[in-house]
C-alpha cells in the first residue's frame, strides 16, 4: 500500500547521497537498475581536479542511463565553481549540488565543505556562480558547526543562500564537529534532529527541503514524506540496495521489487560494453549488498572476493549468476 497517493507521492523525491569512494559511475549504474526514479549524486568532485587537473574527463563522464543526476562540487572560489557549472553543462549534467557539510580535515584545509556554514554570503556567491550555468543548483549542508545548537541560525543561512536563487536544500540533520571527531564519527557521534529540518520546511515553504542522515529501514523513511519534500540515503542505500526499490514500491512507483537475476543481469550486459577495460573488483566492490538480508547473502559475498587476476568484470559476473538460481 502507497504511503502517500496521486500527485503527492510523485513530487516526493528519493536520493541517493554523494559518498566519497563510493558513488562512482560504476556504482550509479548499479544503484539505476534497483531504483529508476531515484535521484543520483556523484561523489564530490573538487573545482580544483576539474580545472586543474590533467583528466577532468574521468570524473566527468557517465553513461546515460544514469539520469537524473547531480554533479557535486566541492570549493570556495566563484569563479571556478562558474567555469565547473559550464563544464557540467556540456556534460549532460541534470543539476549541480554544493557541498557544504563535509566535515574531513582535508577538506577543510581547502576551506570549503562543513566549513562554509561560516560564511552564508560566500555560499551565495558561489551558488550564484554556479547557476550561471543554467542548472538548477542545490546546496547540501548539516544543520551548524560544533556543539553550537543555534536553529536561528540555521535559518538565517538557509535564508540567506536562497537570496542567490537556490531553492532546494538538503540537510544533513546533524552538527558538523570540525574537531575532535573523524568523518565516519561525524555521521554517527552529532545528535539527530529531524525536528529541525521539519521545522525549516514549516518556516520556509516555498523552498524544497530534503532531510538526510540516520535513516536505515523502510519505516523511518517513509514517516518523513509527510513533513518534508524528499529523502536522500546515505550508505543505507550502499548496504542495502533494494531499501530504495521497497521505497519506491510504497510511493506507489513500482508493485513488485526487482529480482537480483534481473539486475545482475542488466550489470551483465553493462559490463560487457566495457570488455576488458572493466576489471572484476571495480564492478564487484559495489554488490555486496544485492542479496542483503535474504537466503544466500554470506554466499554471494565469498563469492565477490573469488575475481582472478586479471577477469573482467563481465566475466566475473557471469560466474555469478549461478548463485542466484
Amino acid at each position: 500500500m502507497p504511503v502517500l497517493n496521486g500527485n503527492a507521492a510523485m513530487d516526493k523525491i528519493l536520493s541517493v547521497a554523494p559518498m566519497l569512494d563510493w558513488t562512482d559511475r560504476h556504482c550509479r549504474y548499479f544503484l539505476r537498475l534497483v531504483c529508476p526514479s531515484c535521484v543520483l549524486y556523484t561523489e564530490m568532485v573538487t573545482t580544483s581536479a576539474l580545472l586543474l587537473g590533467r583528466d577532468p574527463e574521468r570524473f566527468l563522464e557517465f553513461s546515460g542511463a544514469e539520469h537524473p543526476l547531480i554533479l557535486q562540487l566541492g570549493g570556495d572560489d566563484p569563479h571556478a565553481m562558474h567555469a565547473a557549472g559550464r563544464m557540467a553543462r556540456a556534460y549532460g549534467y541534470d543539476g549541480l549540488n554544493l557541498n557544504v557539510g563535509c566535515p574531513s580535515p582535508r577538506v577543510q584545509k581547502g576551506s570549503f565543505g562543513a566549513c562554509l556554514m561560516t560564511t552564508p554570503d560566500l555560499v551565495a556567491e558561489l551558488v550564484a556562480a554556479m547557476g550561471e550555468s543554467g542548472l538548477p543548483v542545490s546546496v547540501k549542508h548539516r544543520l551548524g558547526l560544533d556543539r553550537e545548537e543555534d536553529y536561528a541560525a540555521l535559518r538565517a543561512f538557509v535564508e540567506t543562500v536562497a537570496t542567490a536563487g537556490c531553492r532546494h536544500f538538503i540537510v544533513h540533520a546533524r552538527n558538523a564537529w570540525l574537531k575532535g571527531l573523524s568523518p565516519a564519527e561525524n555521521r554517527d557521534v552529532p545528535p539527530l534532529r529531524w525536528d529541525w529540518v521539519h521545522q525549516l520546511k514549516r518556516d520556509l515553504p516555498h523552498l524544497t527541503i530534503e532531510i538526510n542522515g540516520g535513516f536505515n529501514d523502510l519505516a523511518a523513511v517513509t514517516a518523513q514524506f509527510s513533513a518534508v519534500d524528499g529523502v536522500m540515503l546515505g550508505r543505507a542505500a550502499y548496504h542495502h540496495p533494494l531499501l530504495l526499490a521497497e521505497i519506491e514500491r510504497a510511493l506507489g512507483r513500482r508493485e513488485t521489487l526487482p529480482e537480483p537475476e534481473v539486475i545482475l543481469s542488466g550489470l551483465i550486459a553493462y559490463a560487457e560494453r566495457w570488455g576488458e577495460w572493466l576489471p572484476a573488483p571495480r564492478l564487484s566492490r559495489h554488490l555486496h549488498g544485492l542479496r542483503f538480508g535474504q537466503r544466500g547473502a554470506g554466499a554471494w559475498r565469498r563469492f565477490l572476493g573469488t575475481a582472478e587476476p586479471g577477469e573482467s568484470a563481465a566475466k566475473f559476473l557471469r560466474r555469478g549468476m549461478s548463485l542466484l538460481d
